[in-house]
């Protein structure tokens, strides 16, 4: 199996030290020569967002992306409203921070109406498409796994996902291809194939057998059963080239010293993605 020989394309997900600040995050990947970082926007909101671009830029990082917008669907007209100036703000915080992909984790249902809110998040993007654009931000859906669907997404599948991006140009929206989410899906590799050039991302980790806790038990790549390799060079062969974001939720990676896994991280890269 073709496996990298350089971290030319790591990005450090900021979830992964979730632990650290911005600046440590940062700091962090200068040390470990790690060339990419993803934001998240309760860490930029911590460090304000002209200290966060200053940080990012001083340390001659490359962001990769911003997480997270979505969140759309909501009980009433006025909540949606809310939930769509809420996602202008991390369009323009990605503008700013010079990320062109932002994340959307697109939410869950607010009642039992699942196909409602399913169109609510293809409504809310719609409406969101011209100021993104304008400001130089492609918008990414990200599918969840349907565990999720519950409370975070009701897009769970890369076809779900391919299918709003469809409706716009691949410059507008485009979809991230995240293996924990989409890695037990019968069509994988045809909706990998069919989303070819919408690509905006792709973010590792490993499911964990047994899993630990369904938030917070991702694991480091290697240590579950996921065709890590394998979904890489679909998504290559799908045209996507760019970086590749180490994005795990686990509390006992959170309290190992950052340094520590950053340093696993880049091994675990090299060897299994």
């Amino acid at each position: 199996m073709e496996r990298f020989t350089n971290i030319d394309r790591l990005s450090l997900n900021q979830i992964t030290t979730n632990s650290w600040s911005l600046r440590e995050a940062a700091e962090g990947c200068v040390r470990a020569e790690i060339p990419w970082i993803a934001l998240w926007r309760n860490k930029v909101e911590e460090a304000g967002l002209a200290e966060s671009k200053r940080i990012v830029r001083d340390a001659g990082l490359k962001v990769s992306s911003l997480c997270r917008g979505g969140m759309f669907p909501a009980a009433t007209a006025a909540e949606r409203a809310a939930r769509i100036d809420d996602n202008r703000r991390a369009i323009d915080e990605a503008a700013e921070l010079e990320a062109e992909v932002l994340v959307l984790v697109c939410g869950p249902a607010p009642d039992r109406d699942i196909d409602g809110a399913r169109q609510m998040v293809e409504d809310a993007i719609h409406e969101l498409v011209p100021y993104a654009q304008e400001r130089g931000v492609t918008l990414g859906i990200e599918p969840l796994h349907p565990m999720y669907a519950a409370e975070r997404s009701v897009i769970s599948t890369l076809a779900q996902a391919t299918t709003i991006a469809e409706r716009f140009t691949p410059q507008q929206v485009g979809v991230v291809v995240d293996v924990f989410h989409v890695w037990w899906d019968p069509e994988l590799y045809k909706q990998i194939a069919r989303a070819s050039g919408r690509i905006l991302g792709f973010h590792v980790s490993d499911w964990i057998v047994p899993t630990p806790d369904m938030l917070l038990g991702r694991g480091m790549m290697g240590d579950g059963v996921i065709e890590l390799n394998r979904i890489r060079q679909a998504v290559e062969a799908a045209g996507y080239r760019g970086p590749i974001e180490v994005e795990i939720f686990n509390q006992a990676i959170w309290d190992r010293p950052g340094d520590e896994v950053l340093a696993e991280m880049k091994a675990r890269y090299l060897e299994h993605v």
